[in-house]
C-alpha cells in the first residue's frame, strides 16, 4: 500500500463543490470515479480545501491509498485518461504514509477576480464577479493591510461555521488592477467557510464608498457576521495553490 498524493485543478461550474454530495455532481466524486477505473479500487480521495459549488481550483490537493504498482509521478498520466474536461491532475507522487492533507502546517493561496467593466461580458460570468462603477483599489488596499497578521475572523465567516476556533494568520492580502480586472490575492494558514467571498464583498463595498477601513476595525472587535459586507458570488474565486511549510508532502519511494 503506498499514499499518492495529487496536485488538482478544476473548474467548478458544473460541480456542486469539492465534497461528495448524495444527489449532485462534485470534484471528489469524479476522482473516486477515476482512480476506479484505472486501479478497480474502491478508494476514496482525501482533499486539503473542500471548496465550494462554483469555486475555482488551480492547486488543491487530494490523496488517496493505492495497491497499484503506477509509479507516484505517473499517476498524474494516467488519470487524467479518465477524467472529464473540467478536472485534471497537474502533478502526481508518492508521499510518505502519514501524510494528511489537512492536517499540516500550510499556506494557501486564493485569488478573487472581480470584473469592473460598464456591463457583464457573458463569457466571463462563470470566472469572474461583475462590478459596475468606479472601485478605489487605493482604499481597498488600505483596508486589506488591516486584515494582514493574526486575527479573530469571526466577522468574516458564515454563521454555519463549525471550528474549534475562528483565528486565522492572513500573511499576505494585495489588490491590484489588471485591465478591466480588479483581483484580490490572499495567502494565509488556513481559511474559515465564506471567509475570503467575505473579506472580498467587504472590500468591494470599500472600494465603491459605502465602507471605510475603520469599519474593519470594527468588525474584527466585535466578532459579528451582521457588521461585515456582503458574501461576493462564488464563481470570482481560485484556490491557487497550497504550500506545505515543513515539506511533509515530500516526494519518497
Amino acid at each position: 500500500m503506498k499514499r499518492i498524493k495529487l496536485t488538482v485543478a478544476y473548474d467548478g461550474t458544473n460541480y456542486s463543490g469539492w465534497q461528495i454530495q448524495p444527489n449532485a455532481p462534485t470534484v471528489e466524486q469524479v476522482l473516486d470515479s477515476a482512480v476506479y477505473a484505472l486501479t478497480g479500487e474502491n478508494v476514496h480521495v482525501t482533499g486539503a480545501s473542500r471548496t465550494d459549488a462554483g469555486v475555482h481550483g488551480l492547486g488543491n490537493v487530494a490523496v488517496f491509498d493505492t495497491e497499484s504498482t503506477i509509479p507516484g509521478g505517473r499517476f498524474s498520466y494516467a488519470l487524467n485518461r479518465y477524467l472529464p474536461e473540467d478536472v485534471s491532475i497537474q502533478e502526481s507522487r508518492q508521499v510518505a504514509d502519514t501524510f494528511h492533507p489537512r492536517h499540516c502546517n500550510t499556506r494557501k493561496t486564493y485569488e478573487y477576480k472581480i470584473l469592473n467593466t460598464t456591463f457583464p461580458i457573458p463569457q466571463l460570468r462563470n470566472y469572474s464577479w461583475h462590478v459596475s462603477g468606479t472601485l478605489d483599489v487605493d482604499k481597498m488596499q488600505e483596508a486589506a493591510e488591516l486584515l494582514v497578521g493574526e486575527h479573530d475572523f469571526k466577522s468574516f465567516c458564515c454563521v454555519r461555521t463549525q471550528t474549534e476556533t475562528t483565528v486565522r494568520h492572513i500573511y499576505s492580502l494585495d489588490i491590484r488592477r489588471e485591465g478591466d480586472f480588479v483581483i484580490l490575492s490572499i495567502t494565509g494558514n488556513g481559511f474559515l467557510y465564506n471567509m475570503v467571498r467575505i473579506i472580498a464583498g467587504t472590500l468591494v463595498q470599500i472600494g465603491k464608498g459605502q465602507l471605510c477601513s475603520d469599519d474593519i476595525k470594527k468588525m474584527l472587535e466585535l466578532r459579528d457576521r451582521t457588521v461585515a459586507g456582503q458574501t461576493a458570488p462564488p464563481q470570482g474565486l481560485t484556490l491557487m495553490k497550497i504550500e506545505y511549510v515543513d515539506g511533509d508532502d515530500a516526494a519518497v519511494g
